[in-house]
């Protein structure tokens, strides 16, 4: 058992969780055209959230749902952030997707997904995806200066992501601690900055564009 990685793992679930019951408000409270934005939005939290609380579970209680967690935890990193860059990109811009698009970007994900898998590209599609996914954090942010607060939380949520993923990781070690509890130290943050870029972009709208 690992029970450092049980409770940081916990940490991180609960951080989401918290993300989740605020953005259920917004998504409670929005209109019917604005629902599918907000439905994508929870789901880019409830992946992590899930996979989180799985895997407290299974370093701290129940190894076998090893299996299980690793599956919530790819569709994470290939579903849950890249839908929420593109919910921020969709925000930062004021662009009023109908639902039916973020149905075929859903799809879409889902069939690149695939399709890298079985060419057997998955890690340098992963590389991509997540640094493209931040990218949109970071222009989503920066297309609302003069505004100075969502550029910050995008750049602070982009950070700690790009610092978790691409330099962190979860194998190995550095000095006494295990990668994975300080990827999940750094994630912590990350989710709730996240989520105030998401109601902060929400509620400070440019002009509408509606596709």
């Amino acid at each position: 058992m690992q029970y450092s990685t049980a409770l940081s793992d916990g940490v991180l679930a609960l951080a989401c969780l918290i993300c989740v019951l605020q953005l259920g408000k917004r998504y409670a409270g929005a209109p019917a055209e604005q629902r599918p934005r907000w439905f994508c939005i929870l789901l880019g939290f409830l992946l992590p959230a899930a996979a989180a609380s799985v895997g407290a579970l299974r370093f701290g209680l129940l190894p076998e749902l090893s299996e299980l967690h690793g599956w919530l935890s790819r569709a994470s990193s290939y579903l849950g952030l890249p839908l929420l860059g593109l919910a921020a990109l969709s925000l930062g811009r004021n662009w009023q997707w109908q639902g039916p698009v973020w149905g075929r970007l859903l799809l879409g994900l889902c069939a690149c997904f695939e399709l890298f898998r079985q060419l057997d590209r998955l890690d340098e599609y992963r590389l991509l995806l997540q640094l493209g996914s931040l990218l949109l954090l970071v222009y989503a942010g920066l297309v609302r200066w003069p505004q100075r607060r969502p550029l910050a939380l995008a750049l602070g949520a982009a950070g700690l992501f790009a610092g978790a993923g691409l330099l962190v990781g979860t194998d190995g070690v550095i000095g006494p601690v295990r990668r994975i509890d300080l990827f999940h130290v750094l994630l912590t943050p990350a989710y709730p900055l996240l989520a105030w870029l998401m109601i902060d972009l929400s509620d400070t709208p440019r002009r509408a564009n509606t596709l």
